[in-house]
This record gives structure tokens, sequence and C-alpha cells, in this order.
């Protein structure tokens, strides 16, 4: 009866242990099937989203020139306030002189006009 007992155990130990030799076995089969189907899922949705990031770095880049572009044109704008001014002062100057020629071309046709009288019909 001993000996019965003894192979039972020897059987449920070796069932136990090639139970356990099998799972050891396929479980990386299992571990790698499962990552292939996530993969399979998800790697559709990943491309969309790299083609997405892409897409809005492009976008981002051409608003980084704008802005880059539109700052320098204020710079540059701002450094040429000075020509601004001059010529500010330039077109004042020449109104003044204009005003000026036309008070002396007024004397004169007044002077000319006091020693020329019209003539009376």
């Amino acid at each position: 009866m001993e000996e019965t007992e003894m192979q039972l155990k020897v059987k449920k130990v070796t069932d136990k242990f090639t139970e356990s030799m099998y799972i050891l076995a396929n479980e990386p089969s299992v571990a790698l099937y499962r990552l292939q189907e996530h993969v399979r899922r998800s790697l559709p949705e990943l491309a969309q989203h790299k083609a997405d990031m892409q897409s809005w770095e492009e976008q981002s880049q051409g608003a980084i020139y704008t802005v880059e572009y539109a700052c320098s044109a204020i710079k540059n704008m701002m450094d040429s306030s000075v020509y601004f001014e001059s010529i500010d002062r330039l077109l004042k100057h020449a109104i003044a002189v204009k005003d000026q020629l036309n008070s002396a071309q007024g004397r004169s046709t007044a002077a000319l006009q006091a020693l020329n009288p019209p003539a009376s019909s």
C-alpha cells in the first residue's frame, strides 16, 4: 500500500512538474502573441497620431516663421523712425518755404498792380 501511495505521489509531482514545464515553455509564446496582438491593434492609431503631429509641426513652423518675420519688420520700422523724423522736418520746412514764396509772390503782384493801375473804360 505504501508503494501505491508513493507512486501516486510521484505521479502527482511529475504531473505538476510537467504542467509547470509546459507553462514555462509556452509563456513566452503567449506573451509574444499578446504583444503582437496589441501592436496590430494600436499601430494604425499610432501611425495616424504621428502623421497628425508632423502636420501640426509643419503648421507651427509656418506660424513661427510668420511671427519672426513680423517681429523683424516691426524692428526695422522702429529703426527707421530716425528717417521718418527727418522726412517730417523736411516736409515742414518745404511747407514753410512754400508759404514764404506765396507771400512774396502776393506782395510782388500787389506792387505791380499798384504801379500799373488797371485801365478804366
